[in-house]
């Protein structure tokens, strides 16, 4: 590998490689497609703890390149060459799990990362900051000694035979008291509780009986069951919880579940009805729950009534995420645990504290705030085949869930999201990255084959992480953090070279709302980042269900950024969104701030299968990554709506058939963004942030009818030449409407 020094700072008259239309963007979404299917493993210092729309690595190393090479150069030979770009600076106002400052250091910025949300802010500090192997196996080595052993007693059980085994999971169902006959109703919505992800393979299944409360094993093709105990007939498919409602077994009452649970003034309450031991022999065995281990569960309530334990206090907030939970009558964030997940966490946060080096101290006590995701009752079960735990955000909701699953919270060799698991594979891979970081070999390549990893690129992490801000003077290669609202920053006017960021998607996922969740332990223990914050929720945060509010938001952003942005510098950010509103937002953030909007490059951003793009008609796998220059350096001669919608179209076509060719399929929502984006770009030279929102919204109808035509068998096809592609593009402008934009034919 060869060494490249960055360029000089940027020069209004010489363009950037990610400015031209040629920029390579099919090889970085081949990349981004190979990433985004083992993100933890291809970047795992960006997932030691969890964060919401991560973004990829391979993706901003390469709009890092992008924004620094000249026209002439090629991104698929510098993306793998060792580069030094010491003495520029990087800012992202909107930090999340770190991607840009990670990115930003390997490449030899000095990067500077700022996010409103202080979950985000200390999980980054840790991942980027001074950790030392060999200090943190010992002080491991020193807690699974002691309190290790603590926690893995409370997981003894016995297996089928009464010998000794250590409990994998316990499997737990909510119970409801019929308002008819006071009965308990469990809200099993199917009494098979456990089956393999391979069921074409493996169609086993485990099936709990409601007449004797056995556990046995089925197929998942039987519609009938019969239990090997009290011979009772019956399907398994069918539970008492259907939907929204729920029947008593005794009386045969239908009630409300939601609303049957908010009457009675406290969350549902548990039964522990089934256990997956693991056995001497490393064997899992699914088994029914017997009286010991009722009386152990009993013993860990008690145990923990005089702990005194400091445990969470955080009460629970009104909000779009929340108030499904709080129709279950929840109050507090400490109700999501168990009496034993509680006593097993206020162990092992109690010893993590009494570690005396701070960098192992804070280390571990980031894998312990990841293992609550997974040791809660709102955690589910995966089953067999797989990760077996289900973490409670897998939906980006918080979702009361009527069959969860208690891990074990320290964990076995065979254990999912336990400490000792969590351990090793989030935090020690992430030291290794940081030791030896390596790209992933182009898909397309002839050498090495696709997947492998290409070290060499880049330099190991220094660990320099600093939390002064604003930083007085910017050394080379440094990272700087702070939490707070990016439209206030204390930088100095013109102190970056380039902005690159990936915003809040309007009203997609409401940060705050889900970091609580952590916050609510984290607050307990001295912080850079907490304060005297009660919860993470902020007033300044980028995130509002009303367009008008988001745009002023994200525009008081913008303009921060435009203020300490160099004359010629760039801002660079990733957007995708469904809804016009998100769209005809950011325009009137983005002209507001005082910027134009030069470029758009749609690539792949997302996991195909990743649960909320699976669950959509039309999924969005594409981000489109927007350039946009100050309003004075970027200034471009004004097009009228016709044809400015005929560039887009023209544009988009060719960018979205360069997709299809390399092998990506497009829905219609991706058709549209990459059509809307460029609309963007032709449409915003000349106009105010009013006149060009105004304008995309008479012309969204277009645009969907034209991006419903892109790379399609009615419009282009493959063998099309250019001057017919030319003729049927034509056909997009013929008729223009009376709201300024055209239309397309009948």
């Amino acid at each position: 590998m060869t060494n490249s020094v960055g360029p000089e700072p940027f020069s209004g008259t010489h363009r950037r490689l990610i400015e031209l239309d040629t920029f390579p963007f099919e090889f970085v979404s081949r990349l981004a497609e190979m990433e985004s299917w083992r993100k933890e493993v291809y970047r795992p210092v960006y997932h030691i703890h969890k964060w919401w729309a991560k973004r990829l690595g391979s993706v901003f190393r390469a709009v890092l390149l992008g924004s620094m090479l000249s026209e002439d150069q090629s991104l698929e030979e510098e993306f793998y060459k060792l580069h030094n770009f010491l003495g520029l600076s990087v800012f992202d106002p909107f930090m999340g799990s770190g991607t840009t400052i990670g990115e930003a250091h390997k490449l030899g910025f000095t990067a500077l990362g700022r996010d409103i949300n202080p979950v985000a802010c200390e999980s980054v500090r840790v991942a980027l900051g001074p950790l030392d192997r060999d200090a943190l196996l010992r002080a491991f080595g020193q807690l699974s000694a002691g309190i290790g052993e603590r926690i893995r007693r409370l997981y003894q059980t016995t297996d089928g035979n009464g010998h000794a085994a250590d409990a994998l999971y316990f499997f737990w169902v909510k119970t409801v008291a019929c308002p008819s006959c006071s009965a308990g109703v469990d809200l099993f919505s199917s009494y098979v509780f456990a089956r393999n992800a391979c069921q074409r393979r493996k169609p086993d299944v485990q099936v709990y009986c409601p007449g004797c409360a056995a556990v046995f094993r089925a197929s998942v093709h039987d519609p009938h069951a019969r239990c090997p105990g009290c011979r009772l007939a019956f399907d398994p498919r069918l539970g008492p919880a259907v939907g929204a409602t729920a029947t008593c077994r005794s009386c045969g009452h239908v009630f409300p579940i939601a609303k049957t649970v908010k009457a009675g003034g406290s969350p549902p309450s548990h039964r522990m009805f089934a256990k997956l031991v693991l056995t001497a022999s490393e064997d899992k065995v699914y088994l029914r729950i017997s009286e010991r281990d009722r009386q152990a569960y009993r013993q860990c309530s008690e145990q923990l009534a005089h702990s005194g334990f400091v445990l969470p206090t955080l009460e629970l907030e009104n909000g779009h995420n929340t108030r499904q939970v709080m129709n279950y009558a929840y109050r507090s964030w400490r109700q999501f645990f168990n009496d034993r997940q509680l006593l097993a966490l206020g162990w092992l946060r109690e010893a993590i504290l009494t570690l005396s080096d701070a960098a192992v101290r804070d280390a571990l006590l980031n894998v312990f705030s990841g293992v609550l995701e997974f040791n809660n009752m709102f955690a589910s079960y995966k089953g067999e085949g797989t990760g077996a735990v289900r973490h409670m955000f897998s939906h980006h909701i918080l979702k009361p869930e009527r069959v969860p699953i208690e891990g074990n919270v320290w964990g076995t060799s065979k254990s999912s999201g336990s400490f000792s698991t969590l351990f090793r594979s989030r935090l020690l891979r992430a030291i290794d990255y940081r030791l030896a970081p390596f790209e992933i070999a182009n898909p397309n390549g002839s050498r090495p084959a696709a997947g492998k990893r290409v070290f060499g690129t880049s330099p190991p992490f220094t660990g320099r992480v600093r939390t002064e801000w604003p930083p007085n003077k910017l050394e080379g290669r440094a990272i700087y953090l702070s939490c707070g609202n990016s439209a206030v920053t204390g930088l100095a006017e013109g102190s970056v070279d380039l902005v690159l960021t990936d915003p809040p998607f309007f009203d997609n996922v409401h940060y705050s709302e889900l970091a609580d969740f952590f916050f609510a332990w984290q607050r307990l223990t001295p912080s850079p980042f907490a304060g005297e914050r009660q919860s993470t929720r902020h007033a300044a945060e980028v995130q509002d269900a009303a367009p008008a509010a988001f745009a002023t938001k994200l525009r008081a952003v913008f303009q921060e950024c435009h203020r300490v942005l160099r004359e010629d510098g760039l801002l660079v950010f990733t957007y995708h969104h469904s809804r016009a509103e998100g769209w005809t937002s950011l325009a009137e953030a983005v002209l507001g701030a005082s910027f134009t909007i030069v470029k758009a490059h749609p690539l792949k951003a997302e996991m195909s299968v990743a649960a909320p793009k699976s669950q959509a008609k039309e999924p969005i796998q594409l981000d489109v990554v927007l350039v946009c220059r100050k309003r004075a350096t970027g200034s471009r001669a004004r097009a009228e709506a016709d044809s400015a919608f005929r560039q887009a179209a023209q544009r988009a076509e060719t960018k979205a058939r360069r997709l299809t060719n390399s092998g990506l399929t497009l829905s219609i929502n991706d058709r549209r963004i990459i059509l809307i984006s460029e609309f963007l770009v032709a449409a915003c030279a000349g106009r105010s942030a009013q006149d060009l929102s105004g304008l995309l919204s008479s012309t969204l109808a277009d645009l969907d009818l034209a991006a419903g035509r892109l790379v399609s068998a009615e419009t282009l096809t493959t063998t099309k030449s250019e001057s017919e592609a030319d003729q049927q593009l034509a056909l997009f402008e013929q008729r223009p409407t009376g709201g300024g934009g055209p239309t397309l034919p009948s």
